[in-house]
């Protein structure tokens, strides 16, 4: 198994050199062939190991492929840990990378960088293949700033758009905040644990319970805390947590692809994943719970209440994944770990799907992407009408639909919990329900419900996008609606991941929400008597008579509650912080250093300052060159008196 667990990661790894190094060579076709057949391997050997470890039983593989280094008792490897957590991100990973790669066909055949794109895609799978496969802090860490860097590429992709480069420069600089805290964490580790494996890490750590630290102040801090905490604001940069989540939205400058790959099903859950794993160790820290809850509860809550004001169809979806991958956070928190993984993966399916059929609508509608210049598309793109529909009610938590079990099971595990902040954490996502509807279904009805309102040119030229781009769609859908359903009792209410997530008793709230469980048909039957499911309903319901029956309401309301709207229009102001703070001080700490160091200590003092010292020593000699010999006579008489001070008192 350890060569096919190799080739797994390899495969997209080889196939994006190929289409890098030498795309010019093999042409376009042949790239997105070599490409597509990379992650199609990949996916394929994914599949085989799904069924080997959870069907067949196998035991978890845990073995070190090479060691890199040793120092002192400190081994920096690189190996592999395929356990039922593993096999699962490795399947979403790749199935999601390979309806994205066989979507790029259609989506980016115009594009003068085709083969680089493929390049990129193909090394973006592996750096998430190799964060998920890991079994060490080292080879975690590579993976980490891996698939950042591979984003940075993504979101610039187009670097003669100034936006665009803007955009992945933010998104870079944002995610250094979240590393930074990160690498302190995994530092942490290695400092009390002088191990960067899992296994020894995890075995060590309810030692560190009762230890503390002194980090300023004098105050002592308990050691888990502070480290889980560190560890946990590596994830708020990669899943975008307030306040490290306003790269997100501007990563929408990227084409439409990576969107779906990247910054839905992939990248942005690398945070949720990692906690997940760290599972033992953040037990032992009811604080850093506490802090991971009420983090993901604003994140939840707050987010998608911007979502409802923004107009471009991406920046909707953009926003909707910054809500969602606040409930898989507030799920961490309470301990329903399985909960959130269970999200994250029905999330990837239907989210990746509404990011798609957004791209569909946009090649559609000639690269428009303000909702407000739509309408009416239904009869024009009716795959991609159909898929959104499924998309959105999956997100909403239609009953039966895998978002709603996802969702559901979260917010009963938020209900169940004595995690202090659980009870706002509730009604964060309680009320989050209705704000996910009513978004999901403005942006809905706005683009292919209603009165046409685009030109003659685009409606001459409007219709479904082509079978490359629709067959993905319908791939996505398939899982949208049926993994949650299928997955459900073994997932968060079973023991898929016995032995992988760890649960204290006193935490363990889906034990709690198992015990009103009775299957997926009889879950779905009873959502109509929760408050959940008429949140979404009042939800998608306001949006129909704001947007469809009455669409004269919002112009009102924003006339009467502007003051609401600025505020979210503003976003809460975070982008301006942000900007001032981690742009203008990166800005401020480079021109300081500019000026100091290079000005005037490398300039000034070492390169200048030598010539000028040689130019000044040079000067005091030339004055002494006077040529009056009663000048060179008194220079004697002087050197002959400090000859004999020096004899007559030193000697």
């Amino acid at each position: 198994m350890k060569l096919i667990y190799t080739l797994i990661p390899l495969a997209p790894l080889l196939a994006s050199i190929a289409a890098g190094l030498f795309g010019r060579q093999l042409g376009r076709v042949n790239s997105h062939r070599a490409t597509i057949g990379g992650v199609g391997i990949a996916f394929l050997l994914s599949v085989y190991a799904f069924f080997v470890v959870i069907v067949g039983g196998a035991e978890p593989f845990n073995e070190t492929l090479y060691t890199w280094m040793v120092s002192g008792n400190l081994h920096f490897e690189i190996g592999f840990l395929v356990d039922n957590l593993t096999v699962m991100m490795m399947l979403v990973v790749t199935f999601v990378s390979l309806m994205v790669h066989i979507y790029t066909i259609g989506y980016m055949q115009d594009d003068p960088g085709y083969q680089r794109f493929f390049s990129y895609i193909s090394l973006f799978t592996f750096a998430m293949l190799m964060l998920v496969m890991s079994n060490n802090f080292l080879q975690l860490f590579f993976g980490w700033e891996a698939v950042g860097l591979v984003s940075y590429l993504l979101i610039g992709f187009w670097y003669k758009k100034e936006t665009a480069v803007f955009a992945n420069m933010k998104a870079f600089l944002v995610n250094r905040v979240g590393d930074f805290g990160f690498l302190l964490g995994i530092g942490a580790v290695v400092l009390y644990t002088n191990t960067l494996s899992y296994d020894e890490a995890f075995a060590q750590a309810p030692s560190l319970v009762g230890q503390t630290m002194t980090i300023f102040g004098g105050a002592e801090w308990s050691v888990m805390t502070v480290m889980c905490i560190l560890l946990f604001i590596g994830a708020m940069g990669k899943s975008a947590q307030v306040p490290l989540h306003v790269w997100l939205p501007d990563s929408m400058e990227g084409p439409t692809p990576i969107s779906a790959l990247i910054h839905a099903a992939t990248m942005v859950t690398a945070g949720i994943f990692m906690v997940a794993r760290m599972s033992p160790m953040f037990e032992l820290s009811t604080t850093a719970l506490s802090f991971v809850l009420i983090i993901g509860a604003i994140t939840a809550f707050f987010m998608g209440l911007i979502g409802i004001v923004q107009n471009d169809i991406k920046r909707v979806v953009a926003y909707s994944t910054l809500s969602q991958l606040g409930y898989m956070t507030v799920a961490l928190g309470v301990s329903a770990y399985s909960a959130a993984v269970f999200h994250l993966m029905t999330h990837a399916f239907f989210k990746a799907l509404l990011f798609l059929a957004a791209g569909s609508v946009i090649m559609g509608m000639h690269h428009e992407q303000d909702i407000r210049k739509m309408g009416g598309l239904k009869k024009y793109m009716p795959i991609t009408y159909w898929t959104s529909l499924i998309g959105s009610l999956a997100l909403i938590g239609f009953p039966f639909l895998s978002g709603f079990y996802s969702k559901d099971v979260i917010i009963e595990a938020v209900h169940a919990s004595n995690i202090p902040g659980a009870g706002i954490a509730y009604w964060a996502v309680l009320l989050g329900v209705f704000v996910t509807a009513f978004y999901s279904f403005r942006l809905f009805f706005l683009v292919f419900h209603g009165e046409e309102r685009f030109d003659q040119h685009t409606r001459e030229h409007l219709h479904e996008s082509p079978k490359v781009v629709t067959w993905p769609l319908m791939a996505l859908a398939v899982p949208s609606v049926l993994i949650g359903a299928l997955t459900v009792s073994a997932i968060p209410f079973g023991d898929f991941f016995k032995g992988v997530i760890t649960v204290l008793p006193e935490h363990d709230t889906l034990a709690v929400v198992k015990d009103h469980f009775h299957g997926p048909i009889s879950f779905g039957l009873h959502a109509v008597q929760t408050i959940p499911f008429w949140l979404a309903m009042a939800g998608v319901a306001t949006a129909f008579v704001f947007y469809q029956v009455a669409p004269s309401i919002p112009a009102t309301l924003d006339k009467n509650l502007g003051f609401l709207r600025r505020i979210l229009d503003n976003k809460y102001g975070f982008d301006d912080f942000n900007q001032a703070f981690f742009a203008g001080g990166s800005v401020a700490l480079g021109r300081s250093l500019w000026k100091v160091g290079d000005q005037t200590l490398i300039d000034g003092a070492l390169v200048n300052g030598s010539a000028k010292s040689v130019g000044l020593f040079s000067q005091l000699a030339r004055g002494a060159q006077t040529g009056f010999l009663y000048h060179y006579a008194f220079a004697m008489i002087l050197g002959l008196l400090a000859l004999m001070t020096v004899f007559f008192f030193f000697i």
